[in-house]
C-alpha cells in the first residue's frame, strides 16, 4: 500500500506538469496557427482587394457608357434609319455588358442584379422608342425620342445601380 502512496506522489505532480505543458503547447500552436490564417487572409485581401477595385470601376464605366446621353451621343453620327440605330445601339450595349459581365464575381448580388436590370431596361426602353418611329424615321428621330422617354421617367435605372454601386465600394473600401 505504501508503495502505492509513494507513487501516486510522484505520479500526480507528473500529471500536472505534463498536463500543464500540454496547454502552453496547445496555445502555442493555437496562436501561431491564427497568426498564419491572418498572413494567409492579408495576402488573399492584398491580391483580391485591387480586382474588386478595378471590378467596380469597370461596372461604373460601364453604367455611364450606356447611359442615354453618352450611348446616343457616342454612336449617332446622322447616316442611319431608325431601324439600324436601334440595332447598332442594342450592339453597343450587348457588346459593353458581355465586355464587363465577368466584374460580376467581386460585386455582391445586389448589386450585380441592379446592373442587369438597368441593361434590360435600357433595352427595352430602345425597343419601345423604335417602335414609336414611323418607318421613314433617322437616328435623329430616334435619338430624340429616347431622350424624351428618359427624360419622362420617374425613376432612373442606370442612376439608381450606379449609386448602389459606388454605395457598395464606400462600404468595402
Amino acid at each position: 500500500m505504501e508503495v502505492v502512496i509513494e507513487f501516486g506522489k510522484l505520479l500526480i505532480p507528473a500529471a500536472v506538469v505534463l498536463y500543464a505543458m500540454y496547454l502552453v503547447v496547445k496555445s502555442f500552436l493555437d496562436k501561431e496557427l491564427e497568426k498564419q490564417r491572418m498572413e494567409i487572409r492579408s495576402k488573399s485581401i492584398e491580391t483580391v482587394l485591387p480586382n474588386r477595385l478595378h471590378a467596380y470601376e469597370r461596372v461604373c464605366l460601364f453604367l455611364e457608357r450606356i447611359t442615354p446621353n453618352n450611348l446616343v451621343i457616342r454612336l449617332n453620327n446622322g447616316q442611319y434609319t431608325a431601324r439600324e440605330f436601334q440595332q447598332i445601339l442594342l450592339n453597343e450595349i450587348r457588346e459593353e455588358y458581355n465586355h464587363n459581365v465577368s466584374q460580376q464575381l467581386y460585386m455582391s448580388e445586389e448589386a450585380w442584379e441592379l446592373v442587369k436590370s438597368a441593361k434590360e431596361d435600357l433595352i427595352v426602353m430602345v425597343n419601345e422608342a423604335t417602335n414609336r418611329m414611323p418607318e421613314k424615321a433617322t437616328n435623329i428621330d430616334l435619338a430624340r425620342q429616347i431622350f424624351e422617354m428618359a427624360v419622362e421617367k420617374d425613376f432612373d435605372p442606370i442612376q439608381h445601380a450606379l449609386t448602389q454601386v459606388k454605395n457598395e465600394i464606400r462600404q468595402t473600401f
